[in-house]
């Protein structure tokens, strides 16, 4: 990978237009080059690479001789490499057009990021991983604890100032705090067997009552939308009634407390 960076630079090729001819994020692209060897790069973009340099294997890349012409051959083949980019990045974003361009820029990086890691890892492990990612985004709405958790990895991995603080400061430097500590006590080893089992054991016990907690309301909700119907007279909410019903079910509530 030295010969690979330092003929990169004899170019003038900068990370981020080689990011963009590759069709990777730059983050993926400094993973790309943090690896050993161009065997560890997917298939599909070390051949990629190889066209753009006019070589055929990693090998060749001691012998590659710099000139004029060279330089200008490549800077044909990136420049009509990063076109074809550009207009595959315009179809990603031809739905976001109601987000400013800093907006765009972070969902389409997003949604390449997500289609490089599935693409290029087919095993369960990945498949889970954003699973629970997208419960992870899906419930940010309602538990602000979650905004705090990727601000918390944010500056344990070095992206974020560990001082910064765009949400609830108090709120969030607590929770930083605390996990903080949890995180050392995990790394270190953790606890005892028998105070992990207790604890796990709670864990479960607080999501079976909440689930239940759920479940009881849903049921709540239900046996008020059957009654609001049947006093109104209806036997389905539709679009001329739902605010007539929505308002009967309120009404019966209201008589229980």
């Amino acid at each position: 990978m030295k010969d690979l960076n330092k003929l990169l630079t004899e170019l003038g090729i900068s990370k981020v237009r080689l990011a963009k001819y590759l069709g990777v994020s730059r983050q993926m692209l400094y993973n790309y080059l943090a690896l050993k060897s161009l065997e560890e790069w997917p298939k599909e973009k070390s051949l990629k690479l190889f066209t753009l340099l006019n070589i055929k294997e990693e090998n060749e890349l001691k012998g590659v001789i710099v000139n004029g012409d060279y330089i200008v051959e490549v800077e044909e083949r990136l420049n009509e490499g990063v076109k074809n980019s550009s207009t595959n990045r315009g179809e990603v974003l031809t739905d976001l057009k109601g987000f400013n361009r800093k907006e765009q820029e972070l969902l389409s990086d997003i949604i390449s990021l997500l289609k490089e890691k599935l693409a290029s890892d087919k095993t369960k492990n990945t498949y889970y991983s954003y699973k629970y990612l997208y419960h992870f985004l899906q419930s940010m709405g309602t538990t602000e604890e979650l905004k705090f958790i990727l601000a918390y990895m944010s500056k344990s991995l070095g992206f974020t100032d560990p001082m910064e603080f765009v949400f609830n400061k108090d709120k969030q430097f607590t929770f930083e705090s605390i996990l903080f500590s949890a995180m050392t006590l995990y790394n270190n080893g953790g606890a005892s067997r028998t105070k992990l089992n207790e604890s796990h054991k709670r864990f479960v016990q607080d999501i079976d009552h909440k689930k239940e907690e759920k479940m009881s309301r849903t049921q709540e909700l239900n046996t008020a939308k059957i009654q609001a119907l049947k006093e109104l007279g209806y036997t389905e909410i539709n679009e001329s009634n739902a605010k007539e019903v929505l308002e009967k079910i309120a009404e019966i509530q209201s008589r229980k407390v």
